[in-house]
């Protein structure tokens, strides 16, 4: 571990992360955020969307620390219950140091200049642009001052969280530290968690959501699908991520991107394709 004396920021490398990770591997959640907070103390913050393992991620680290940092991104199109929902959490937990990022409005006047409003629909490569400019970048920007983050990423979520440690080191976001301390619990230990601590949870559960997003991208499920079978379900054979938790790299909109970000940067003139 190193100690940055300009910033008081914490360093750890590949071999220090891996061996404290095999440490931490059977340890409960309570164990990991609490070496989180004890270890990066005010530059560590709860990353949620407000969903089940988001609350109960920020419910355990509130119990620890009462005024740890969470990030909720409002990318512009998420549903009303979501924005309610949150009044309803800052009120729960009015010690939380809420941080609530948005995405820059050049990027998004430059993006829906150039492919309407519901670009998402048109072709995946679009969609992940969408994503990109409403919900990544917006997170980068707030990751940018920290040296690490929780996340309530489960492996039996989806393919691609399937190998996720409870402590790694997020070589997309700098190096900094990434927390998964639910990372091997099931759907159900979530969900009993909720229940008895009387964690609030979205609405939207109630409706037949499983996986909750942006408004326009999340639908409720049918008996049987999986679970986040609701997010972007027209599209097929597509990863069912936003590029948040990995990096999506298709070919097809980081070239676009970067011209929208270039126009958003030098004014947001000119008329588009």
């Amino acid at each position: 571990m190193e100690l940055l004396d300009a910033s008081a920021r914490v360093v750890f490398d590949d071999l220090e992360i891996g061996e404290i990770a095999v440490e931490l591997d059977d340890r409960d959640p309570q164990e990991v955020i609490a070496w989180g907070l004890e270890t990066f103390g005010d530059r560590v913050a709860v990353v949620t969307a407000l969903q089940a393992e988001g609350m109960a991620v920020l419910d355990m680290a509130a119990r620890i620390r009462p005024d740890v940092r969470a990030i909720t991104v409002d990318t512009g199109r998420l549903p009303a219950e979501t924005l309610a929902f949150l009044d309803e959490i800052r009120a729960r937990y009015p010690e939380v140091r809420f941080e609530v990022p948005r995405p820059d409005p050049r990027e998004i006047e430059v993006m829906v200049r150039r492919h309407g409003p519901d670009l998402f629909r048109a072709s995946v490569p679009l969609r992940l642009l969408c994503c990109h400019v409403r919900k990544v970048r917006p997170l980068v920007r707030a990751l940018a001052g920290l040296d690490a983050w929780f996340t309530g990423l489960r492996r039996e979520q989806w393919a691609s969280r399937a190998a996720i440690k409870k402590v790694e080191l997020d070589h997309d976001h700098g190096g900094i530290v990434k927390l998964n301390p639910l990372a091997d619990w099931t759907k159900e230990e979530v969900w009993d968690y909720l229940r008895a601590e009387d964690v609030p949870v979205h609405p939207l559960y109630a409706r037949g959501y499983t996986s909750i997003g942006c408004a326009p991208c999340t639908r409720p499920v049918a008996p049987g699908e999986d679970d986040r079978a609701g997010r972007w379900w027209w599209e097929e054979g597509a990863p069912k991520e936003c590029g948040i938790h990995c990096p999506i790299e298709t070919g097809g909109f980081e070239h676009e991107a970067e011209a929208i970000l270039r126009e958003a940067a030098e004014g947001g003139g000119g008329d588009g394709p």
